[in-house]
């Protein structure tokens, strides 16, 4: 398989291999592209909850953004976990230093078993700064809901409170509609122009570890590939939803997604 391009990760570690970093490497690299990481935390956790999170120096976190770029220069760029302010504003001033256009904001607040990955006092900092500098960010509703102090239990009141934070200087943003009580999975991508809803089946699987993770990483593998934004939204979520119905069923709680899914072995191992 030829290289497709090269994607920067920043984000956390996750111990269990379903989000995070982990699962954003896979994600890059079965989709055909090269992966580069920053780490910005590690953390003990598995499919019944996280035990520990070791934050990483602000500096380290911007020595590893700086010194990979300068050698191996990213199409895009991931954003994941960035758990408190000092870190988001390390993180802004390497950007400014290795600019990137296509950058994907995936702002992380608290993991599928509840634990909270993020200092309260940060969230004004993702709404005042990095929010404003990407091209995409991807909140779920609870996210989005924190983000724009609108609560949200439908698909207007997702368009309500996306069209609050492009106000705000966001310029585009995909809200993920997973945690909606409906039938069907509806994403929406809002911007100051357009209304765009993503309609797809909606699987009952309690195995969506790392779902959120996966879609930010996948759609800036599709950007870094040259596909425009709402491509890269449309075949991000058919990634998603693809490991999601074809997931192992892995550990005793909320199991990971198989990211191996868009790969075929042509080799049998002896």
């Amino acid at each position: 398989m030829r290289l497709q391009s090269k994607v920067l990760i920043i984000a956390g570690s996750d111990s269990s291999g379903g989000a995070g970093i982990q699962a954003d490497i896979k994600t890059v690299t079965s989709l055909g592209s090269y992966a580069m990481t920053a780490i910005t935390a590690v953390t003990a956790q598995n499919t019944t909850g996280v035990k520990s999170i070791i934050p990483i120096r602000p500096k380290e976190i911007s020595n590893q953004i700086e010194y990979s770029a300068k050698d191996i220069r990213p199409h895009a760029i991931k954003i994941g976990m960035l758990h408190s302010k000092k870190v988001i504003l390390a993180v802004n001033k390497s950007l400014n230093k290795v600019k990137i256009r296509k950058i994907v904001l995936d702002p992380v607040m608290v993991a599928k078993g509840g634990a909270k990955l993020i200092n309260p006092a940060a969230i004004s900092f993702i709404k005042n700064i990095l929010m404003k500098k990407v091209l995409l960010i991807t909140p779920n509703i609870p996210e989005a809901e924190i983000l724009s102090g609108i609560k949200i239990r439908s698909s207007k009141d997702m368009i309500h409170a996306g069209k609050k934070l492009i106000k705000l200087g966001a310029k585009n943003i995909l809200i993920k509609g997973g945690h909606l009580k409906s039938k069907i999975m509806i994403d929406i991508l809002i911007n100051k122009k357009s209304v765009k809803e993503f309609r797809s089946k909606k699987y009952n699987s309690k195995n969506t570890h790392g779902t959120g993770c996966t879609l930010s990483s996948a759609i800036t593998t599709y950007l870094s590939c040259g596909k425009d934004l709402i491509k890269s939204c449309e075949l991000g979520i058919k990634y998603v939803n693809d490991a999601i119905k074809t997931n192992t069923n892995l550990g005793k709680e909320t199991g990971p997604i198989n990211h191996l899914n868009s790969i075929t072995l042509n080799k049998k191992f002896k």
